[in-house]
């Protein structure tokens, strides 16, 4: 008799008398581990799966189960089918038990997708009303990666109208919660993201990120995010990414896709499947990001950004960064906590002109006329002037804006060819109260007890999306009210693998960041 078949028969026998056998314990403690395998890091889950540890269908089932318990109070997701995903983890269990192959590295993981990317027969709006009932012939090219990877897609995220907004609320699903607070914002347009990974609704994301737009609310709700590298090309492609309209081949030149994930294990896991060239480009082009060069923190040659007159940041982050300062230094890490790679007002301004300008191109022709005419009349010291003159640049300008741009990146080339990775705060603050009924205008923060712009909140992330360099939101520490802090951590052009090992070292020897209540309930 076959070990295999010892241990069934005396399973079997022992349940029979009511004793414990050795397979019976070794079921239960599987079945222990397994029951709320949903909340685990998605690491383990696709292992769980691969090892048929726990079929597709039934990791899905306790994940729509925490959906109905959970969703209610937090509103991330806003449109699921049920149906679609439980016939896809079936086939995903039927495929595994014939071949003994998995699909793919998401074989069987469900997990949801932001509502502004296109989804294949799933309804995508982007929050906009005039999207309402758009339902997509094709998957967004992310999308498309997921699938072929093997995740099996249960819903979309929600995001403020056309992503325009840095909290997350819509007329079509209303507001999503921050997971820690009700009366806190959960950020945007990535809200509703990076609150299903917080909550468990989904164990891993993709976010987007023009303004700051994966990262901020990923530093609110707790989680890590990473902004990935753009060059002339982004490394993740963004077709069928709303806005632009969809259909639109083109995107921003600035915007990237990156993983949203409660370890930054799971967003090298992640970011495997969706670094990957556009399907025009596929037949010829591949990419193959760098491995980290060092295996210790104590290897790095570390810059620290901790504060700057132009974008303060309030007690609480200036004590994380000390703590950050504290711990690489211990660990014998070159530290610099003096050189500056850019100014940073400059930055934030150039950043701000080139976002303008492309965020034109989807405007009406009717509107973009009476802009143009608003821009030509406006004095340049008007509080719109910035904005509108930027919108409206002639190409002559933009074409010196860009050059201005690559000048940026050359200063941080140098910066970087001196430091492995630079480390900053994330946001000025921890969340802060959500205003989605309050007029734009009247939208501010406070720091320190300091009334200041609403959009400061993305000063420190929006230093390193005029150039596409990769960046990490990692989530460590928290305030005295439970409300999670983050650091960034910036990296050169295509390193985004080294940011993520820098993240896995840097979570061992810096304070514990909460989770939210809904994943420890």
């Amino acid at each position: 008799m076959s070990r295999r078949n010892l241990l069934a028969t005396s399973a079997a026998v022992a349940t029979a008398l009511g004793l414990p056998g050795t397979a019976t314990a070794t079921e239960s403690r599987t079945a222990t581990a397994t029951s709320a395998l949903h909340l685990a890091p998605a690491q383990d889950q696709v292992k769980a799966l691969c090892r048929g540890q726990i079929t597709a269908r039934a990791l899905l089932e306790q994940l729509l189960d925490h959906h109905t318990k959970v969703n209610p109070g937090v509103n991330a997701v806003v449109t699921t089918d049920a149906a679609a995903a439980r016939a896809a983890a079936d086939r995903a269990d039927k495929y595994l038990a014939d071949t003994g192959r998995t699909l793919g590295p998401l074989h069987g993981l469900p997990m949801t997708v932001k509502d502004a990317l296109e989804t294949k027969g799933m309804r995508t709006t982007c929050g906009s009303p005039t999207l309402t009932d758009h339902i997509p012939g094709t998957d967004a090219d992310a999308v498309a990666l997921l699938r072929a990877a093997g995740a099996v897609i249960i819903g979309k995220t929600n995001t403020p109208t056309m992503c325009q907004d840095i909290q997350t609320s819509n007329p079509l699903f209303g507001k999503t919660k921050n997971p820690f607070a009700d009366g806190r914002t959960a950020g945007g347009s990535s809200g509703g993201p990076s609150a299903a990974v917080a909550t468990g609704l989904s164990p891993l994301e993709i976010g987007s990120d023009l303004a700051g737009s994966l990262r901020l609310p990923a530093a609110y709700c707790g989680v890590y995010a990473l902004r990935t590298s753009r060059g002339a090309s982004p490394i993740v492609s963004t077709r069928g990414h709303i806005p632009r309209p969809p259909g639109w081949l083109t995107s921003s030149d600035m915007l990237t896709l990156g993983p949203i994930a409660r370890t930054a294990g799971d967003l090298e896991l992640l970011l495997d499947v969706l670094a990957a060239p556009s399907p025009a480009d596929g037949a010829a082009w591949s990419i193959d990001l760098p491995a980290p060069t060092k295996t210790r923190l104590g290897q790095y040659r570390i810059g620290l950004w901790a504060d700057d007159s132009f974008c303060r940041v309030d007690a609480d982050t200036r004590d994380l960064m000390a703590q950050v300062a504290k711990a690489v230094r211990t660990a014998g890490a070159t530290v610099d906590d003096a050189g500056r790679p850019v100014d940073f007002e400059a930055s934030n301004h150039l950043f701000e002109r080139l976002m303008y300008a492309t965020s034109a191109a989807t405007a009406t022709d009717e509107a973009f006329a009476g802009e143009v005419k608003a821009a030509e009349s406006i004095p340049d010291d008007s509080p719109a002037a910035h904005y509108l003159k930027s919108r409206t640049m002639r190409h002559r300008d933009w074409a010196r804006a860009d050059e201005d741009r690559r000048k940026l990146g050359a200063q941080w080339a140098a910066y970087f060819s001196t430091h492995d990775v630079l480390i900053t705060p994330a946001t000025p603050t921890a969340a802060v109260l959500d205003q989605t009924s309050v007029p734009s205008d009247d939208r501010y923060i406070t720091v320190d007890g300091e009334k200041r712009g609403f959009y400061e909140q993305t000063s420190w992330v929006n230093l390193a999306s005029p150039i596409g360099l990769p960046a990490i939101v990692m989530p460590t520490g928290r305030t005295a009210e439970g409300l999670p802090l983050s650091v960034q951590i910036i990296g050169p052009y295509l390193s985004d693998r080294t940011v993520v090992a820098v993240a896995k070292l840097l979570a061992k020897v810096l304070p514990t960041a909460p989770k939210a209540p809904a994943l420890t309930a």
